[in-house]
C-alpha cells in the first residue's frame, strides 16, 4: 500500500500528496515504512519567516505567481498558529491564497502548529521529506512568525529567507541574537513606505559574513502586494541555492534534523500523566528532588 501510495506521490497526484501528508501528521500505522521507503532528493526548500505582519503570506503569493510564469511546478507549507482547543490550523490557505487553490501547478498545504514550542510543525522535517518526493521544482515553507520559528526555520531550509518592513526601525539592533545569523537573504518589505532606503542602508551595515554566510547577506526591497523586487528577489535565492557554500550547510541541515528526529524517538516513551503520578506519589512521600527525580526516570 505504501509503495503504490508513494508513486502516486512521485508522480505528482495531489490526493496522494494531501494523504500521505495526513498519515505523516497522524501517525497513522505505516507510517515509518513509509517514510523510510522515501528515496534520495537533492530538492533544496526555501524558507520564509520574519515577524508578525511583515506581509510574509503576500510575498509568498507573489513568488508562487512568478514561479508559475516561468513554468515551474510549486509545493507550498503554511505553518499556521494552532487552535488552543482543537490544535487545528486557524489560518487556512484558501483565505490567504485562494488563488492558487485550484491550480493544478500549486500544492498547497496548511499544518497547524499543534503547540509546539518552537513555532513549527512537529512533522515538519517528515513532511518536507516527502514533499521532495513530488515533482515539485520548488518547495516553500513558510513558518508562522512568532516564538522561536523565526530561527528554527534555519535547521529546515537551505535557503532563509527573512522578511522585515521599515517600520522596525531600532528593532532591527534585537535581531543581533537571531535573525541577522540565519538570515541568508534579508528582504524589506513594504519597501514604498517612508524610511525604506534608510532602514535598508542600516540593515547592510550591520550584516557581516559568518557562519554559512562566507558573502555577504542579500537585502532585497520589495513591495509584495505590487508585485515589485520579486524577480530579483527569486534570482538571489536561486543563486544562493548554486552556491558552493551550500554542502557545508546541508551538512549542518542534516546533522540538526537526525538530532531533532532521535530526540523526539527517544522522548515517545515519557508519558506525562505517567510522569504526574509518579511526582505526586514522591510529594506525597516528602522525597521530591526535581533534579534527582529527571535523572533517575529513566
Amino acid at each position: 500500500m505504501n509503495h503504490q501510495l508513494l508513486q502516486q506521490v512521485q508522480q505528482g497526484n495531489v490526493k496522494a500528496i494531501a494523504r500521505s501528508i495526513s498519515i505523516i501528521e497522524n501517525e497513522v500505522p505505516g507510517y515509518e515504512e513509509l517514510l523510510s521507503s522515501l528515496p534520495v532528493s537533492s530538492k533544496k526548500i526555501i524558507g520564509i519567516t520574519g515577524p508578525p505582519g511583515a506581509g510574509k503570506s503576500t510575498l509568498v503569493d507573489g513568488l508562487i505567481r512568478t514561479l508559475i510564469k516561468l513554468g515551474n511546478h510549486v509545493g507550498v507549507l503554511c505553518v499556521d498558529p494552532s487552535s488552543p482547543f482543537n490544535l487545528g490550523a486557524l489560518l487556512g490557505d484558501r483565505i490567504r491564497m485562494s488563488e492558487w487553490y485550484t491550480n493544478k501547478n500549486v500544492f498547497i498545504r496548511s499544518l497547524a502548529t499543534r503547540g509546539s514550542l518552537g513555532g513549527l510543525h512537529p512533522k515538519i522535517i517528515e513532511i518536507s521529506e516527502l514533499m521532495k518526493t513530488a515533482p515539485f521544482d520548488y518547495i516553500i515553507i513558510e513558518t508562522v512568525g512568532v516564538g522561536q520559528s523565526e530561527i528554527e526555520i534555519a535547521g529546515l531550509a537551505d535557503t532563509t529567507v527573512v522578511v522585515v518592513v521599515p517600520e522596525a526601525g531600532d528593532e532591527v539592533q534585537t535581531m543581533k541574537a537571531g535573525l541577522m545569523e540565519i538570515a541568508d537573504i534579508f528582504v524589506v518589505n513594504k519597501a514604498d513606505r517612508p524610511g525604506a532606503d534608510l532602514f535598508v542602508r542600516n540593515l547592510r551595515s550591520m550584516i557581516a559574513p559568518g557562519g554559512f554566510n562566507q558573502l555577504k547577506t542579500a537585502v532585497i526591497k520589495t513591495v509584495a502586494t505590487k508585485h515589485i523586487g520579486l524577480e530579483e528577489l527569486l534570482k538571489e535565492i536561486c543563486q544562493h541555492q548554486d552556491t558552493s557554500l551550500l554542502p557545508l550547510k546541508r551538512h549542518w541541515l542534516l546533522t540538526e534534523k537526525v538530532f531533532h528526529l532521535i530526540q523526539r524517538k527517544r522522548m515517545t516513551s515519557v508519558d506525562k500523566e505517567v510522569l504526574q503520578e509518579k511526582i505526586k506519589q514522591e510529594l506525597v512521600d516528602g522525597e521530591f528532588n526535581l533534579y534527582r527525580f529527571a535523572s533517575n526516570y529513566f
